[in-house]
Order: structure tokens, then sequence, then C-alpha cells
């Protein structure tokens, strides 16, 4: 056998291997897992020795969700559980890190400045690389083309800008939100690709980014949503939602609530607001471009005798004639973060902080159900990622 020839068969037996590997038709969900921080009577509280931060890639192709591959990297539950992204083609994601331990001090954490980019084509999953950023990565998002990032810089008040080449991605800019306190959040492409919403939880404000290729800059148009917008997710049906974390951001035990944005024509304008209950610390829209979901905390990260601790819960929310409504709910785990839509919009995962369980439900129109069904991971579930809604 000529050497080239037995090259060839090598490199097809190693693909047919690899492709062995991969789901049949995959359709993907990476949790990204924070294993520095636990609730301990209540506290949000540091652990100490912890183990590293962990993804977890789920197969959503078969009907029953399962895992099948895990990787440890650097993550954090600080900050909106919209800090995964997935790419298009199913081949890359991204994951920010919005803290860090404490060099000098292991019972702290300092504001981090990395997003890991992760290789999804072989399992398991990959670190192929680690962009630096601003100061505090929180929410991030990738544009419908699957060329450009967009992640919100929460400790800098700014977005940095990452351009996607196959595996290689880099920073190509930084646009200035406001002022370091700004507490920039949350950075959401519309579904074409040619704007981004920018939540501000600390001055209560949604900004618009304008995307021209590579260069995206502020729009002196802000929005006026709900109390400390927080997390925010676009439907390709022309709208957006927006959390509303409040004061209940502290457990006061407030109703807060979820906003819809019209970006159906320009300018954009918010529509319409309801209440969903205290603290709605993620929205994600479903595909079928009528419904979302909010995660609402409900006081449920306090003491256990503490009179307003409550059990968290899933909001399913209706978005018609301009209006949104709530029209079914059912309970989650404790200190409740990132929400994944399979491709049909039939499951829905959830995942839960304190459990360590992304939990399965299954929604049909407006029925949402609970199935009791669960998966482990290595860590708290602080954020869950899928391909945008809009390319479904």
């Amino acid at each position: 056998m000529r050497k080239s020839q037995g090259k060839s068969l090598w490199l097809a037996a190693t693909a047919l291997a690899l492709a062995a590997s991969l789901p049949v038709a995959a359709e993907i969900a990476v949790s990204g897992n924070d294993n520095k921080r636990a609730l301990v009577d209540g506290v949000n509280t540091v652990v100490r020795d912890p183990k590293p931060d962990t993804i977890a890639v789920i197969d959503l192709s078969g009907g029953e969700p399962r895992i099948i591959g895990q990787l440890a990297v650097p993550h954090s539950v600080i900050g909106p559980p919209n800090s995964i992204a997935v790419s298009p083609d199913e081949r890359l994601a991204l994951a920010s890190s919005a803290e860090k331990i404490d060099p000098a001090d292991p019972t702290k954490t300092v504001p981090d400045n990395r997003v890991s980019v992760i290789d999804l084509s072989s399992m398991p999953p990959k670190l192929v690389g680690t962009v630096e950023v601003g100061a505090g990565p929180s929410g991030v998002s990738i544009n419908p083309a699957g060329t450009l990032a967009l992640v919100a810089n929460r400790n800098g008040g700014t977005v940095s800008v990452l351009k996607i080449a196959g595996q290689q991605v880099s920073v190509v800019g930084t646009v200035t939100i406001g002022a370091a306190t700004t507490g920039a959040s949350h950075a959401q492409f519309t579904p074409d690709g040619r704007h981004a919403l920018v939540t501000r939880d600390n001055d209560s404000i949604v900004s618009v980014l304008r995307v021209d290729g590579e260069t995206v800059t502020k729009l002196e148009r802000d929005l006026t949503a709900g109390v400390r917008p927080y997390s925010a997710a676009v439907s390709p049906a022309g709208w957006a939602v927006v959390g509303n974390v409040g004061r209940s951001v502290n457990n006061t035990g407030d109703q807060d609530t979820v906003s819809l944005i019209d970006l159906s024509r320009e300018p954009f304008r918010t529509i319409d607001t309801v209440t969903v209950g205290p603290t709605p610390e993620g929205v994600m829209a479903s595909p079928d471009g009528v419904h979302a979901v909010a995660v609402v905390h409900n006081g449920s990260g306090r003491a256990p005798a503490d009179p307003l601790r409550g059990r968290s819960m899933v909001k399913l929310l209706k978005v018609e004639n301009g209006r949104l409504t709530v029209v079914a709910e059912a309970p989650a785990g404790d200190w409740v973060q990132g929400m994944a839509f399979s491709r049909d919009g039939k499951t829905l995962l959830i995942g839960n902080m304190a459990d360590k369980q992304v939990a399965i439900y299954r929604i049909d129109g407006d029925r949402l159900e609970a199935t009791g069904r669960s998966l482990p991971v290595d860590g708290g579930p602080a954020a869950l990622g899928t391909v945008p809604v809009s390319l479904r």
C-alpha cells in the first residue's frame, strides 16, 4: 500500500470515528456550571478550595435530553444566566467568566475578564482558546451569521466585540455603554443581526447598538423597561423580552416584571410589561415566536425559616396582539438560573444552581409541565445556551 493511500485510509477512519462519537442530527445545549459559590443558610457564600468550574454538553435530539460531554472551564453565576452562547452550526461555544477567586484572599472573589472558546465538534469538548475582554464579562450572544459575538462587561460599563473565524475568536472592538457602575449585564443581537440590546441593571436602561459588519456603535436611543433590566431574549417574530429584577435582586419580596419590546419597526420601543413575581433573573424566547419563559427566584435563596422565602418558579409567557401575559407556571429548584428550548419548543431545560441539576420540562401550547426528571451536572448550572431561536 502506498504511503499516501495509507494516510487517506487513516484520515477516513478517523473521520468515521469522530462522526460516531457525535449525536446524529445534533441538537445541542451547553450548561455553564459554577463551583465557586453555594447557598449556605440563605447566604450566597464563596466556597473554600472549590473544584474547577465546568461546562456540560447536552444532546436534545433524541427526545430525552442526555449529557454527552463535560469539560473544566472558568464560569460564574454572577450576572444574568445568558453567559453561554452557541454558534449557529453548533461547532463552537463561548462561556464568559464574570468573577474568579481572589488570589490574595480565597474567601473572596474579584472580577474576571475571560471568555472561553470551546470546540463542540468532537466529544469530549475541547477548550481551544481564551479571550481577554473587559471586567466582569457576563451576558454573551452570537450573531445569526456566526461571525460576531458581543459580551457585556458588567464591571466595566462596556461591550466587547468579538470576531469569530472558525475556532479563532479575537477582540475587534469595545463599545462604551456608560460608567463602570452602569451594570451592563447582557448584550443580545436582534434576529437580523443589525442591532443589539444591552441591559443595564444598575441604572434601569436598555441601550441599543447598531451593528455594521464588525463596526458596533451605541445609538442615542435608550429604552425604558422595568426596574433593573437584567436578562434579554429576542424572537424571530419581531419582539424581545427583558427580565427586570427590581430591588428584589436583594430578596425584598416585592413583585417584579418582564417587559415586551417591539423590534418590528424602528425606533424600537417598550410596548407592555407584566408582573411575574420576585426576581425574574432570566428570560428566554421560544422558537415558536409566541411564547417565552421567565425563571423567578421568589425568595428561594433565603434561609428556610425566613418569612420571605418562597419556591422558585418557571413562568410561561405568551405574546399576542402586542400584549404579554402569564399563561402557565411550574415549580423549580432553589436558585433557579438558565433556560434552553429544544428546536421544536416542546422541551425546556432549566438550571437549578443550588441543586446542581438541569431539570426537564415539557411544553404543549399554553401548558407547562415539570416532568420530575433532571440531569446532574458537575457544578451549579449558572447558564444554559443553545443556537439562537432566530436560526431554527
